[in-house]
């Protein structure tokens, strides 16, 4: 039995709209679907294949913790576990680690944790911002500032105020003695790959500090070595309260990490919190194998060449097709804005990408993102642009502007 597209729509929950193709393996930054054919991979899964696909590093610690110990429950701890969560102490600003199987549930643990130490002085509000994006349960997408993932599932979780992203003042207003917590992005991913200002995480820092007020991180995109540093905090200037980690974490082995302090880990205590994946020694091995091959000078320098090899490629072409007013975001986490006539377009660039074998994102819906491996090579780079030359060549052709 080899399965088809239409398997997905028969057997499949209809949450998502999959391409046409299914892909059945990869290597590097290539893969091939089910005839064969080859796409160059810009979208890494969307920032998670950090290595790229079937790399020896996570290949191999999956294959050795595989033969001695998948799952034994919170009720007992291991050896992997504690691995990496040394590795992420010693790497950052944090004391204690949590984890869990996606960036949505560290969220969750990162929210539930500041409410826990606002709840006891008497603060129980969150501040978060429009165009946000913190994951799909009910609590994260209430504290996401996307109305489109939240609206049709009312009645949300309250106590939780939207503000403008990169707005100090608006954000100074409503940080009062009332706020328990602020959430934030370094650079918002799903919002459009949208840069926070360094003044702004600064203010917020400085806001949080004056009034009590627990500092979170979402570096579930943006962490582990996506923008050139292992986590993008370590760029700004500013230490938050509690991180979130995901995605490229594992590598593509499904891990999530919430990172804090003793000060604000000790709010938790036994039962109150939990993950009965959370911690698992498959997931642990082969993300404290990606994470060491990460954490090195000649990897995160290669994400920022990486970058401006994409850069000077991407302003090439569009010095050809002039279809962007601007590309945007860091490292390896990068966002061609459309021009206001092409605004609606981003996912038929998108699927005439694919048509020319190549894998890119959309992000805040105007916005073609690219998260490649971090260790993509330049001939993958160059191939990949070129095919997303052609596409963009037919997008012009076929697209009037309006």
């Amino acid at each position: 039995y080899t399965p088809t597209r239409q398997d997905f729509n028969q057997y499949m929950v209809p949450v998502f709209a999959p391409a046409e193709f299914i892909l059945v393996r990869g290597e590097g930054s290539r893969l091939w679907a089910q005839n064969d054919t080859d796409y160059i991979d810009f979208a890494g899964g969307i920032a998670v294949n950090a290595l790229g696909h079937a790399h020896p590093v996570a290949v191999n610690a999956l294959i050795e913790q595989g033969k001695k110990l998948w799952h034994v429950s919170n009720n007992y701890t291991n050896e992997p576990v504690l691995v990496l969560a040394k590795k992420l102490v010693e790497s950052t600003f944090a004391d204690k680690v949590f984890f869990a199987n996606s960036g949505a549930e560290a969220n969750e643990a990162a929210l539930k944790l500041a409410r826990k130490v606002g709840l006891a002085k008497g603060k129980s509000t969150i501040v978060a911002f429009n165009n946000a994006f913190h994951g799909r349960t009910l609590f994260t997408v209430a504290t996401g500032g996307q109305p489109k993932y939240s609206q049709d599932f009312a009645p949300l979780p309250s106590g939780i105020i939207h503000v403008p992203f990169n707005d100090l003042d608006t954000a100074k207003a409503v940080i009062d003695d009332k706020i328990c917590a602020v959430i934030v992005e370094p650079i918002q991913g799903e919002g459009g790959v949208l840069p926070a200002d360094r003044a702004f995480l600064q203010g917020l820092r400085r806001l949080c500090d004056e009034q009590g007020v627990v500092l979170i991180f979402d570096e579930v995109q943006t962490g582990v070595g996506r923008t050139g540093s292992l986590y993008a905090y370590m760029d700004t200037g500013v230490i938050p309260d509690i991180l979130t980690t995901a995605k490229a974490l594992g590598g593509g082995f499904p891990i999530g990490a919430m990172l804090t302090t003793d000060t604000y880990a000790k709010a938790f205590v036994v039962g109150d919190h939990g993950s009965t994946y959370g911690g698992n020694a498959l997931a642990c091995a082969v993300a404290g194998a990606v994470f060491d091959f990460i954490n090195t000078p000649e990897v995160l320098a290669g994400v920022i060449t990486r970058s401006q090899r994409m850069l000077d490629k991407l302003t090439q072409l569009n010095q050809t097709y002039q279809v962007f007013e601007a590309i945007r975001g860091k490292g390896l986490l990068l966002g061609a804005v459309l021009k206001p006539e092409y605004a609606n377009n981003a996912k038929d660039i998108v699927s005439l990408a694919s048509e020319q074998r190549l894998l890119v994102l959309v992000a805040g819906g105007n916005v073609v993102r690219f998260a490649p491996s971090l260790v993509i090579s330049d001939e993958e780079i160059d191939e990949g642009m070129a095919r997303f030359g052609r596409a963009l060549q037919q997008f012009v052709h076929h697209t009037p502007s309006k």
